[in-house]
């Protein structure tokens, strides 16, 4: 019953043992004992293989917020030692290390989801820590996009870095020049331009397919003849091989670092110390948008080409429509 130390005696567990008689013979329910919470490991590879069967991409991005930032900190921990002080110092730590606020709140958001799963799972029924935890302020909206100049001079830069020449050899990429120049010339986004495959290519009527984008709809661009050009050598000869791989044949998941170093060398980011400011792959779409209302396009054109759930989304180009005359 317990320890004497605790105050049982032998005359207090004679009590509850008789009261415990009672109660089985009345078909009355014994206390249970508390299940133990599982730990986060345990969850977290339950949620990982549901989200791989369910979600859009597979789930890559949670998967890689859990290795990055998730698993080291929590895996050996049970749920109920999970603490919203535990998810504030990581918000914390994430932020004085200049991890992006949007990075952060991505991860905390994997948090209560796998914690609502868990409640979902019955493998857990307390309180989900991260409903205590506020949110970082997100100003992430970018200014900074290029010019016409810029463009020229980024793309030119990028296809002389794939000859090889010894000064350039670090920086030698086959195809990095080349989504450059799709996502400038088309707004794609990295993630879409890596999913292409030989069936999204439509080079008898200049159309572009992208699937699994970032809000679940597919959406058809139109080529620039200079991308035309492109694809047109880059077409795999079997329709479900993906367009852009490396020299071993394997998919690319990433943009390379070379492009950043190749944006810096060209000085495009000196002085600049404010993320929202920084030239980095993500421009290349924010170009795109900002050199069509720059030439006129119709706002509505833009969030359609763009992809963008909501028209409001795209009215952020607008007030570039007013230099056409300039």
């Amino acid at each position: 019953m317990g320890w004497l130390s605790e105050g049982y005696s032998e005359k207090l567990a004679a009590v509850v043992r008789s009261e415990r008689i009672r109660s089985i013979r009345h078909g009355e329910e014994l206390p249970q004992q508390k299940q133990k919470a599982p730990t986060f490991k345990s969850l977290a590879e339950k949620y990982l293989k549901w989200s791989e069967e369910n979600k859009n991409r597979k789930g890559i991005e949670d998967k890689s917020r859990y290795e990055n930032h998730l698993k080291d900190r929590f895996d050996d921990k049970l749920l109920d030692e999970i603490s919203p002080f535990d998810l504030e110092r990581l918000k914390s730590e994430m932020l004085k290390a200049e991890i992006a606020p949007k990075t952060v709140t991505h991860c905390l958001g994997l948090m209560r989801t796998m914690f609502n799963k868990a409640a979902d799972w019955n493998l857990y029924q307390g309180q989900n820590p991260v409903r205590k935890v506020k949110m970082p302020v997100i100003q992430n909206a970018r200014d900074r996009f290029l010019s016409f100049e810029e463009t020229e001079t980024l793309l030119h830069e990028l296809k002389r870095n794939t000859r090889v020449k010894k000064e350039y050899r670090e920086l030698e990429d086959p195809w990095l020049h080349d989504i450059t120049l799709l996502s400038l010339d088309s707004g794609a986004r990295a993630s879409e331009i890596f999913n292409l495959k030989g069936q999204d290519i439509d080079l008898k009527h200049g159309l572009i397919t992208l699937r699994d984008t970032k809000n679940t709809e597919t959406r058809r661009l139109p080529m620039t003849s200079r991308v035309r050009e492109m694809l047109k050598r880059r077409q795999p000869e079997n329709p479900n091989c993906h367009v852009f791989t490396d020299r071993k044949g394997r998919v690319i998941k990433e943009v390379s670092n070379a492009f950043q170093r190749t944006v810096d060398r060209l000085g495009f980011n000196k002085n600049v110390n404010d993320s929202r400011h920084r030239v980095v792959f993500h421009t290349c779409r924010h170009t795109f948008a900002s050199l069509l209302a720059i030439k006129g396009a119709p706002i509505f054109t833009i969030a359609k080409l763009m992809g963008h759930k909501s028209i409001s989304m795209s009215e952020r180009y607008s007030h570039l429509s007013t230099t056409v005359e300039e």
